[in-house]
């Protein structure tokens, strides 16, 4: 049923993308990228061979000015996954809806938490092997949110998710997710992002993260601390030592070529590190190659991957 809603989803809005809009002050964007590696994954001794999907994805979204002052905006979005099993490979991502205006942004609905979204591009390898997600806690996005975000002011950006005690994923308990940012996280505006966020309660973790990235000429560098504490298991409060960890990541960029390295420790879970390159072929799209090494604390045997791939944005 759902396969079915998503390929009429698909067909509704490339149709109403080639057409001209009924309403001229609403534009509809659609947009999405396909991401592709082959890749050898040699995870617990085991080796398999795989061609996988890295959150391919596929979304509408757009605005309607409700007023001089006030303006409606909403997304609607789907992972794809290339190489489900079943040809059923439709999954929800961001999916809301909003009003912004001089007092900022508030919207309703699935969402990533201020604490996923703080993090900016500190992560070199996001959506692929070597994703900080593997170690760190506290990359959510949960169906029942609400969120806030201010204008910025002098450069900075202040914002919360309400997190609902009715979404499965809440432990039962209400939670909230703070941030503070500080540039753009593209650095095209300002040379430096910084970030500091706050999860409590949500998905049963207590969870502070600072984030910094920088840009000297061609070279980007990044880094991560994160205290985490897990609050709830099973809906029932459990106590539970905090454990730190940090992320440090580089990129240099030689003409299409990017570099990237990054390194990661989590003092309860283990270590990973990761090598790669991107080559742009264009704006909208570039091969690349990486190579993740894992070191996990409950395995003798390091978990390795490594990988070729593509991805075209549109």
């Amino acid at each position: 049923m759902m396969n079915v809603f998503c390929k009429t989803l698909l067909a509704s809005a490339l149709a109403s993308a080639t057409l001209a809009s009924a309403y001229a002050a609403e534009p509809l964007t659609v947009y999405g990228k396909l991401n592709v590696t082959a890749q050898s994954n040699d995870e617990k001794g085991d080796a398999t061979t795989t061609i996988q999907s890295n959150a391919s994805r596929f979304g509408v979204k757009g605005n309607f000015e409700l007023s001089s002052s006030l303006e409606a905006f909403y997304t609607v979005e789907y992972e794809v996954d290339t190489g489900a099993a079943t040809s059923d490979n439709f999954k929800a991502r961001n999916q809301f809806v909003g009003l912004k205006g001089a007092f900022g942004s508030f919207s309703v609905g699935r969402n990533d938490t201020l604490l996923k979204i703080s993090q900016g591009n500190v992560d070199q390898f996001n959506d692929l092997s070597g994703d900080l997600k593997s170690l760190f806690k506290g990359d959510n996005r949960l169906g029942q949110t609400a969120t806030y975000l201010s204008p910025s002011i002098s450069g900075f950006v202040f914002g919360a998710t309400y997190a609902a005690e009715g979404d499965a994923d809440q432990q039962g308990q209400d939670g909230f997710s703070l941030a503070a940012m500080y540039g753009d996280a593209k650095l095209k505006k300002s040379p430096i992002y910084a970030a500091i966020a706050y999860d409590s309660d949500v998905k049963g973790y207590e969870i502070l993260r600072a984030s910094v990235q920088g840009k000297i000429a061609n070279l980007t560098l990044g880094g991560m601390y994160q205290q985490q504490e897990e609050t709830y298991k099973n809906a029932l409060p459990v106590t539970t030592d905090s454990v730190n960890g940090y992320l440090f990541s580089a990129a240099y960029d030689i003409d299409a070529v990017t570099l990237k390295a990054q390194y990661q420790d989590m003092e309860d879970k283990g270590d990973s590190w990761s090598v790669g390159a991107d080559y742009a072929l264009a704006k909208p799209t570039k091969v690349f190659a990486f190579y993740t090494n894992r070191s996990l604390e409950a395995s003798t045997d390091d978990d390795k991957y490594i990988g070729v791939g593509l991805e075209h944005k549109f």
